[in-house]
C-alpha cells in the first residue's frame, strides 16, 4: 500500500465500503429478526398474523435455518457464475425487495411470505460473499492485516445488530409492524447505496468468479436447476392439493430435510471415493463430534428472537435504568456484550494458547449456554407470580455471550483446519449447516411448551446442553488424538472474532 493511499483505520479504503454495506444489511436483518416472532403471534386485530407462539417459534427458527442453508448455493453461484461483487449487489437488491414486500400494509399474508422468501434468497447471495471480498482486499502475505481487517468488519456486524432492535422495535410500537419493516428496507437501501458509491474503492475485487463454469457445465446447470425448481414447485402444489399442507407440517418437513443434509454430506465425504488419507479421515470423525456440539449450542442460543423475545414481551418489567424499553430492544443486549468482550476473549485465547483444546472450548460453550437456561428457568418460575426484572434477561445474554465467544470463532478456525484437502473450499459452508440445524431444531422445541411448564422447558434444554458439554469434556483426550491436537505445539491459538 502506497503512503499516499486513502485508508480506513489503516486498512484499504475498500474495507470502508464493505463495512457500510454490511452494517446496514445487518441492521435490516437484525431489525426484522427482533420483531418477526411477535408480529406473527400478534392477533389480526393488532395487524399480526395470529399464529400461536409455538408456530411462530418454529417459523422463526426455520427462517434462520434457511438463511444459513442458502449460503451454500449462494457461494456456489458466486464462485461459478456471477462473482462475489455482482452476487452481493444482486443479493442486497433482493433483500431490499423482500423488506419492501413486507412493508406494504395490505390484508393477507402473501406479501409477508414472499418477503421472507426474497430475504432468504438475497441473504444467501450476500452473506457468504461479502466476507470473501474482505479477504481479497489483502495480498497473500498480509495474514496479520487481514485478520485485523476482519475484526474491523465484524464491528460493522455488531453495530448494525445493536442499533436495529432499538430503532425497529420503537417503530413497531403500537402495532406499526409495516412501518418497522419499511425501516429494515431503508437500512438495506443505505447499504446498497454505500456499496454502489464505493465500488471504485474495491479495485476489481470480486469482479470475476473464482472457478467459472465451463461451457459444458453451464449447459448442464441450465438444464438441471430449472428442473429441480420445477420439481419442488410441483411437489408443493401436490401437497397443497391434498389438503394436508399446514404451516406446522411444512416447518417440520423442512426441518427433517435440513437434518438430512449433514448426514448425507458427511457420509459422502467419509465413504465416497475421495482418496482421503487416514489423518484426514480421523480428523473428519472428530469434526462430526464438534459439529453436533455446535448444533446443540445453536439450538439453545438462537432461541433469542423467539422464546426469549416472547418472555420479554409477556413476563418482563421492561424498565432499564429508569427508562421503558421495548421487548425487541432486549435483542440489542447480545451484540453489545459481543463488542465489549471480543477483545477480552481474543486476548484470553492467545494467552492460553494450546493449554485449552478446541473440544474443551466447545464443551465450555455448551455448559455455559445450558447454565443460561437454568437462569431462564428460575426467571420463568418467578414470572408465574408476576413480571420479573429485565435484568434477568441481561444476565442470560451475558452468560450466553461467554459461550458464543468460546465456540463461534473457534469453530471457524477448527473447521478450516480439520477439512480434508479435497473439501477445503466447502468447509465454511459445513459450519453454516451446523447453525442451520440448530436453528431448525430450536424452532421445533417451542412445541414442548404445550406439554411442559415454561420453567421445565428451559430446564430440559439446559440439561441437554450441559450433558452434551460434560460428555465432550470426558472425550476431550480422544478427540485431541483424532484431531492430532495431542501435541501442545500443534495447535495455533484461536483469536478470530465470531460471525453472528
Amino acid at each position: 500500500m502506497s503512503n499516499g493511499e486513502r485508508t480506513f483505520f489503516g486498512h484499504p479504503w475498500g474495507l470502508a465500503t464493505l463495512f457500510g454495506t454490511e452494517m446496514w444489511e445487518r441492521f435490516s436483518w437484525y431489525g426484522l429478526r427482533a420483531i418477526l416472532a411477535t408480529f406473527m403471534a400478534a392477533s389480526p386485530a393488532n395487524h399480526g398474523l395470529g399464529l400461536s407462539e409455538q408456530t411462530a417459534t418454529a417459523v422463526v427458527g426455520l427462517y434462520g435455518a434457511l438463511i444459513y442453508l442458502a449460503a451454500l448455493p449462494g457461494g456456489w453461484i458466486a464462485d461459478r457464475f456471477l462473482g462475489p461483487r455482482r452476487s452481493v449487489l444482486l443479493g442486497g437488491s433482493v433483500i431490499m425487495c423482500g423488506h419492501i414486500s413486507m412493508a406494504i400494509p395490505v390484508t393477507g399474508s402473501f406479501l409477508i411470505w414472499l418477503g421472507l422468501l426474497l430475504i432468504i434468497s438475497g441473504t444467501g447471495l450476500l452473506k457468504p460473499n461479502i466476507g470473501v471480498m474482505v479477504g481479497k482486499l489483502y495480498s497473500e502475505e498480509e495474514d496479520g492485516r487481514r485478520d485485523a481487517g476482519f475484526s474491523v468488519f465484524y464491528l460493522a456486524i455488531n453495530l448494525g445488530a445493536f442499533f436495529a432492535p432499538i430503532v425497529v422495535g420503537w417503530l413497531a410500537t403500537g402495532n406499526r409492524w409495516h412501518l418497522a419493516f419499511g425501516a429494515a428496507a431503508v437500512g438495506m437501501a443505505l447499504g446498497l447505496l454505500a456499496y454502489v458509491l464505493g465500488r471504485g474503492s474495491l479495485r476489481g475485487v470480486g469482479d470475476q468468479p473464482g472457478l467459472p463454469l465451463t461451457p459444458s457445465e453451464r449447459r448442464h446447470a441450465v438444464r438441471i436447476i430449472p428442473l429441480a425448481v420445477l420439481a419442488a414447485v410441483l411437489a408443493m402444489a401436490a401437497w397443497a392439493a391434498s389438503g394436508t399442507l399446514t404451516l406446522d407440517r411444512f416447518a417440520l418437513a423442512v426441518t427433517a430435510l435440513i437434518l438430512a443434509v449433514p448426514v448425507v454430506y458427511f457420509s459422502y465425504i467419509l465413504f465416497g471415493s475421495h482418496d482421503l488419507s487416514e489423518d484426514e479421515r480421523s480428523r473428519m470423525k472428530a469434526y462430526i463430534w464438534l459439529f453436533v456440539a455446535a448444533a446443540i449450542f445453536w439450538t439453545v442460543y438462537d432461541l433469542a428472537p423467539s422464546k426469549l423475545l416472547f418472555f420479554a414481551q409477556k413476563n418482563t418489567d421492561l424498565m432499564l435504568f429508569g427508562v421503558h424499553i421495548q421487548a425487541a430492544t432486549t435483542q440489542a443486549f447480545n451484540p453489545l456484550f459481543i463488542m465489549i468482550f471480543v477483545p477480552v476473549f481474543a486476548a484470553l485465547w492467545t494467552k492460553l494458547g494450546t493449554r485449552v483444546s478446541t473440544p474443551q472450548k466447545f464443551a465450555f460453550a455448551l455448559v455455559t449456554v445450558g447454565l443460561s437456561f437454568v437462569v431462564m428457568a428460575v426467571a420463568a418460575r418467578l414470572a408465574e407470580s408476576g413480571k420479573v426484572s429485565v435484568w434477568w434477561l441481561v444476565l442470560v445474554y451475558l452468560i450466553q455471550v461467554f459461550g458464543e465467544l468460546s465456540l463461534s470463532p473457534v469453530g471457524l478456525s477448527v473447521t478450516s483446519k480439520l477439512g480434508p484437502r479435497a473439501f477445503k473450499g466447502q468447509m465454511l459452508g459445513i459450519w453454516f449447516i451446523s447453525i442451520s440445524v440448530g436453528d431448525a431444531v430450536g424452532g421445533q422445541t417451542g412445541r414442548l411448551s404445550a406439554v411442559v411448564s415454561e420453567p421445565a422447558y428451559y430446564l430440559v434444554l439446559a440439561l441437554v446442553a450441559i450433558v452434551a458439554g460434560l460428555v465432550l469434556f470426558l472425550f476431550t483426550r480422544r478427540l485431541r488424538r483424532l484431531m492430532a491436537e495431542h501435541h501442545p505445539d500443534s495447535v495455533p491459538p484461536d483469536s478470530v472474532p465470531p460471525v453472528p
